[in-house]
């Protein structure tokens, strides 16, 4: 008997030769040298769309990451998520190759330029009828503010008081420039727009300035489905004014269940109705066709898994350098301006034992990272159904293993499990991306969303 929720999955990558498992690359079965090739995203999309996966989620950093021993070597030697490519490169071609596949493209409000930043989510919602979303991040790394040319990176808090700004203007370019029906394309009368109806938007903020009509005519989402990922205090009043779908990360149901609370609780505040948000959680997923089989293959990555490049991945993420603690010293809590949910759920938020740093240098279930399901088919959804009953999680980004063969065993194993179950889709939607997601919508956003009071109303005389 299938459940009325069903699960929805993004498979979770990065262009760079290993994403958040330090060294993968290495593994003699792993395609992560081939990311500077179009084929291998071409690939990657026609695997997801073979296994009706919603998305691919794109993650990106602007910095490189130098928090560990204060310089870039451990992420250099293990290529973690450096070097890397800019992900909206990648889409036309993913685009390209299938019809449903869904694309969320990370985005940084702190130190991308807005106006040019709408023009191209218009033109690539535009490419992909619809499909794309945008994950808001306000970064965490102080290189980023060095490479720009700023003196020192803006406090966590701030870059959100910032972001609220930065999405203000962007919902003025993307819904109010353009009036419905602007764009006539009118042949007979040799009429691309109307004059009349494409307005200037003049924003003038504490942070941000911008006077000007927005470059691209509407597209078919106008403002693109927005994800936001911070599960922070701050983070969290974020989420609930402005994302459609929401990503954390933690290996513990209990946590995930207190934070998926807080962030519906968090859109009931900003007017919203509480299922407006769908929430997502990371999932590393090794499955074989028996347990001992899914057990033998997590050996064999482990022995790839860099020690090194995985603390240094950790420092990035805590905001300490854990270079200079010893192997068995315990995570403690201290606050930062990096992710401080991560440090939250490692440290005030943690029922097991006292994390060590040399935990988090391992290939395997670890607390503050993302769920970890290995096992048969069976097992693994065992797990991922208990997760979204007991969390009331809508769904799991798939962080990239040793591909392609760790998505493939997924498509191939896990979901026709799931279906069977009854707890994922046999077929895609129809329509965009936020029609996909959420069914009803006319693939615009929601008349209880911040963004669409900002949409252009015609007057009508009195």
């Amino acid at each position: 008997m299938g459940r009325s929720k069903q699960i929805a999955v993004n498979a979770f990558s990065m262009a760079s030769p290993t994403q958040s498992w330090a060294g993968l690359w290495a593994h003699p079965r792993s395609n992560g040298l081939g990311y500077t090739d179009i084929e291998f995203w071409t690939d990657l999309a026609r695997l997801c769309e073979r296994g009706l996966i919603d998305a691919v989620f794109l993650a990106d950093v602007l910095g490189a990451n130098d928090v560990y021993g204060g310089t870039t070597d451990a992420v250099l030697r293990s290529g973690t998520m450096m070097p890397n490519n800019d992900p909206m490169v990648l889409i036309s071609a993913m685009a390209a190759v299938s019809r449903n596949l869904c694309f969320g493209i990370t985005g940084n409000t702190t130190y991308e330029q807005p106006y040019l930043l709408a023009r191209r989510f218009s033109t690539l919602d535009h490419l992909t009828k619809g499909r794309v979303a945008w994950n808001v991040v306000t970064g965490v790394l102080a290189s980023t503010a060095r490479a720009v040319g700023t003196t020192q990176q803006v406090a966590h808090d701030a870059r959100y008081d910032m972001a609220d700004e930065y999405m203000e203007l962007m919902y003025k370019l993307w819904e109010s420039s353009w009036e419905d029906g602007a764009a006539v394309r009118d042949k007979t009368s040799r009429t691309f727009a109307d004059p009349d109806k494409v307005h200037m938007v003049h924003h003038h903020g504490e942070h941000y300035r911008c006077d000007a009509m927005h470059l691209s005519e509407p597209s078919p989402q106008r403002t693109p489905m927005i994800y936001a990922a911070g599960a922070s205090g701050r983070g969290r009043v974020f989420a609930g004014r402005h994302a459609e779908c929401t990503f954390m990360s933690t290996s513990d149901i209990g946590f995930a269940k207190k934070t998926v609370q807080a962030y519906r609780d968090e859109a009931v505040r900003a007017g919203r109705r509480p299922d407006s948000v769908k929430v997502f959680n990371a999932a590393t997923v090794i499955v074989a066709s028996s347990s001992a089989e899914a057990r033998d293959i997590q050996r064999d990555i482990a022995a790839y898994s860099d020690e090194e490049g995985n603390l240094a991945m950790f420092s990035q993420w805590l905001g300490i350098d854990l270079s200079k603690y010893a192997p068995d010293d315990p995570i403690t809590y201290v606050e930062s301006n990096a992710i401080q949910s991560i440090m939250e759920a490692m440290t005030k938020y943690n029922p097991g034992r006292p994390i060590k740093v040399r935990d988090l240098g391992q290939f395997g279930k670890i607390g503050g990272r993302e769920a970890f399901f290995v096992g048969s088919a069976d097992e693994v959804c065992d797990e991922m159904v208990k997760w979204t009953e007991e969390a009331d999680l809508d769904g799991f980004n798939l962080v990239r293993t040793v591909e392609p063969g760790g998505l493939g065993a997924f498509v191939d194993l896990v979901v026709p499990e799931l279906q069977n179950r009854g707890v994922y889709k046999t077929a895609y939607a129809p329509g965009t991306m936020r029609q996909k997601f959420f069914p009803g919508s006319d693939g615009r956003l929601p008349p209880d969303h911040i963004g669409s009071t900002f949409r252009h109303r015609v007057v009508e005389p009195a």
